[in-house]
């Protein structure tokens, strides 16, 4: 699995980060997670604002911070 934290790196975007490494470790599931920080590679997704987040080339949230709940059911979905 990748995941995609997709910001220029505003406090959103890093807690974003964090919340998502959390989330993986309790889904007990292996991911790649990478920082997208360019604006060309955020630009490649349907994303009007930051923090975005990309799991499998799927968005699955812009804008807002989700919780780690939403982020643990997401990626035992995937």
């Amino acid at each position: 699995m990748e995941i995609k934290v997709l910001g220029m790196g505003c406090p959103k975007c890093k807690r974003l980060e964090e919340v998502t490494r959390e989330a993986v470790k309790e889904a007990g599931v292996e991911a790649h997670i990478v920082h997208v920080t360019d604006m060309a590679g955020i630009m490649a997704y349907p994303i009007m604002s930051t923090p975005g987040l990309v799991i499998d080339e799927e968005l699955k949230c812009s804008g807002r911070l989700p919780r780690k709940e939403e982020i643990v059911a997401w990626v035992k979905g995937a």
